[in-house]
């Protein structure tokens, strides 16, 4: 019998936790937001005319709002595994950008094989993991020649938190999948002419307690198997801090992200009218890839 994987991720603990995080998400989420923005860029570079479009993992349902008016004729579908989080996007339907919303898992999706023109999929993949069940499923609902695009997580993603924490033989930081395992997973599920690229950004804080904040705020908490079942004890939240302390520069503390974008055709072939750069794949990375952005640079101020 296999040893029990400590990061395997409980499914029912990520659908509570976006549950509890669904009314404040969109005003932590904006490094998700940022990300979303590059995504429907990169999307809009090819001509498609979908006739259903799918949001998966579409959260409080902003970016689903953003899909329907790029794809004004599609049936566009927000589908989300927390109904907390389907309740939330009913604020960004409106008379002239409605849109439909399900509440199910990505790994079982309750749609129709090939009925799927396009699948957007924004940062959520991180929580499929292996995303090889979510991949063969959006393979499933996807039409010939159908269209995949999505971005998750990288292993660099809160490296510094995961130093601070140490090896106790708890799991404190989720594990995410190099781009490579990511490509090599959509090959296995029958997706075609993967692209993948990575960028690395670097969100910068004050301090550790407020980037802890800000992942509960947008329902990211520690769902793995071989996370701790009782509360962090002072002594060890202490040692945590005083480690992370080690990262401070220029007065800030870094906070890395990996963020991985994709881009795959259902089937082994693809109409050549609808072919064009998945934004960005075409074009070296810059030296290092890394961006250095202040946490109040991204953070989106309410008009008065």
């Amino acid at each position: 019998m296999s040893a029990p994987n400590p990061f395997e991720l409980q499914r029912a603990g990520v659908r509570q936790a976006f549950d509890r995080a669904g009314a404040r998400y969109e005003a932590a989420a904006l490094l998700q937001a940022r990300v979303a923005e590059e995504l429907l860029e990169r999307l809009a570079l090819f001509a498609l005319a979908p006739q259903v479009v799918l949001d998966l993992g579409a959260g409080t349902g902003r970016v689903t709002r953003r899909l329907k008016r790029l794809y004004r004729r599609a049936c566009v579908v927000a589908l989300d595994l927390s109904p907390g989080m389907l309740q939330q996007a009913a604020r960004h339907r409106t008379l002239l950008r409605r849109f439909e919303r399900v509440c199910a898992d990505a790994t079982r999706l309750p749609l129709a094989a090939q009925s799927v023109d396009v699948i957007f999929s924004n940062l959520m993949l991180q929580w499929c993991d292996p995303p090889d069940e979510a991949f063969a499923e959006a393979r499933r609902v996807l039409k010939p020649r159908g269209f995949f695009a999505f971005s998750t997580f990288g292993p660099d993603t809160l490296r510094e938190l995961r130093a601070a924490w140490g090896e106790d033989g708890r799991t404190h930081v989720n594990r995410f999948l190099d781009m490579h395992d990511v490509g090599d997973a959509l090959l296995r599920m029958g997706f075609s002419e993967p692209v993948l690229d990575v960028e690395r950004t670097i969100v910068t804080y004050q301090d550790a307690l407020t980037l802890m904040r800000d992942l509960k705020a947008i329902g990211a908490h520690n769902v793995t198997a071989g996370r701790a079942r009782s509360l962090t004890g002072k002594d060890r939240l202490r040692a945590m801090l005083e480690r992370y302390e080690t990262h401070r520069r220029d007065g800030r503390l870094p906070a890395t992200y990996e963020i991985i974008y994709g881009a795959a055709w259902a089937g082994r072939e693809r109409n050549e009218h609808l072919s064009g750069p998945v934004g960005g794949a075409d074009r070296p990375p810059a030296p290092g890839g890394e961006v250095q952005v202040p946490l109040s640079r991204i953070r989106r101020r309410r008009r008065p």
